[in-house]
């Protein structure tokens, strides 16, 4: 492959990886749609997917105290966040994502997990992360670089031991985190009211 097939290869995935994640919000928005119009949920389900959909807020709560403001169209950081859950893993916000998805999709029932999981994978791991991991490998150098060799995208792969204190902002939670917790509390209440019907 040619250097300028490559940068030509490299500019593609970045434009998508960019528009991705500018459209977050309307996919997650779609894939609840699809969840909540695919659902089955029983007492049982209910109560074996809260519990996931409450760790996830309470991830995503100390991820964004740890991070502060975070939201946006554009991909952006003036520090980078290494304490706190981005200790365990660089993103623990879209963990956090992926546990209220996978907590909904298991009140809902098997063909809900099934969509979420796949869109889940595609839309963060294939699309969003490899874009914001280009910027921070931009902006950040050889200090990104250590961080990702001992931090998991995802999974933790050691326990972060003295990493994980940090300037943590609790103001910044209603500032930025009350609409996803809005809709983490109204996606949970609508899937829990299907099945009260």
């Amino acid at each position: 492959m040619s250097p300028e097939s490559a940068e030509m290869k490299f500019r593609v995935a970045q434009s998508i990886g960019e528009k991705a994640f500018r459209l977050r919000g309307a996919v997650w928005t779609l894939l609840f749609v699809a969840i909540i119009l695919l659902a089955h949920p029983s007492r049982r389900s209910i109560l074996w997917g809260l519990p996931w959909v409450a760790l996830g807020q309470l991830l995503r709560f100390w991820a964004v105290g740890c991070i502060g403001r975070y939201r946006g169209e554009k991909v952006g950081a003036r520090a980078l966040t290494t304490w706190g859950p981005y200790a365990f893993v660089r993103n623990p916000l879209y963990v956090g994502n992926g546990l209220i998805g996978l907590g909904w999709g298991l009140m809902a029932g098997f063909l809900p997990v099934l969509i979420f999981v796949i869109t889940f994978v595609l839309l963060y791991t294939v699309l969003i992360v490899p874009h914001e991991e280009s910027f921070l490998s931009e902006k950040f150098g050889a200090e990104y670089s250590r961080y990702k060799e001992r931090t998991g995208g995802f999974f933790p792969v050691a326990w972060p031991r003295g990493r994980i204190a940090g300037p943590f902002d609790k103001r910044v939670l209603w500032t930025s985190e009350r609409h996803s917790l809005l809709t983490t509390v109204v996606g949970s209440l609508l899937i829990i009211a299907k099945g009260l019907t």
